[in-house]
């Protein structure tokens, strides 16, 4: 019996991953996220995650105003050792390159609103690692999705507070996420329901 060789890009080389790594390293799994210099791989999501995208990216397209754009499961650069994949990203359109859609990546400076939808496997990241790292990158709203009883979802928002440094909580939606910033947004959550 011979032993399989693994790819190289197992073996973390002296100092961590950089994000510029993730462009580089061929065949890695899809959805692989770069956190504090380690590469993060996804498991398969399960029903509620993928509807709870789907649900959100819908409302949030449909209520963007111009200049923005929504992206889904797209990586942001957020330094040297951190290149998360929030599951629904709203950045600026100047991000967005005239006539090319060949980016892997957009810029921390880029991007008005992270979305991560909680994963059992990934929970721990998605609640505490992923909103410090998007709050000490400057993105100015955050949303943490979580599936409640009855499998619909509840959103807490967040905004980034006056300081810069931490995100403060600015409201908690089961069945309606109704609010003003960072753009007008009225989305029926209930609709899972029906998907």
């Amino acid at each position: 019996m011979t032993a399989e060789k693994l790819p190289d890009w197992v073996f973390p080389p002296p100092g961590g991953f950089t994000a510029d790594d993730l462009d580089r390293i061929p065949d890695l799994p899809p959805h692989t996220e770069l956190i504090d210099g380690s590469l993060v791989f996804a498991s398969p999501q399960k029903s509620f995650h993928t509807l709870a995208m789907f649900l959100l990216e819908k409302g949030l397209r449909m209520h963007a105003p111009d200049g923005l754009r929504v992206r889904r499961e797209m990586t942001i650069v957020l330094d040297r050792e951190n290149r998360p994949e929030p599951d629904l990203t709203v950045l600026h359109e100047r991000a967005v390159p005239a006539g090319g859609h060949a980016e892997t990546s957009y810029r921390a400076e880029d991007v008005v609103l992270a979305v991560e939808v909680v994963s059992p496997e990934s929970a721990s990241r998605d609640r505490a690692r992923k909103p410090q790292l998007y709050a000490h990158a400057g993105i100015p709203h955050f949303w943490l999705v979580e599936r409640m009883d009855g499998g619909r979802p509840v959103v807490h928002t967040y905004e980034l507070d006056r300081l810069g440094h931490a995100y403060a909580l600015t409201g908690i939606h089961h069945d309606r996420l109704k609010l003003s910033a960072p753009f007008t947004i009225d989305i029926d959550l209930t609709e899972i329901d029906r998907m």
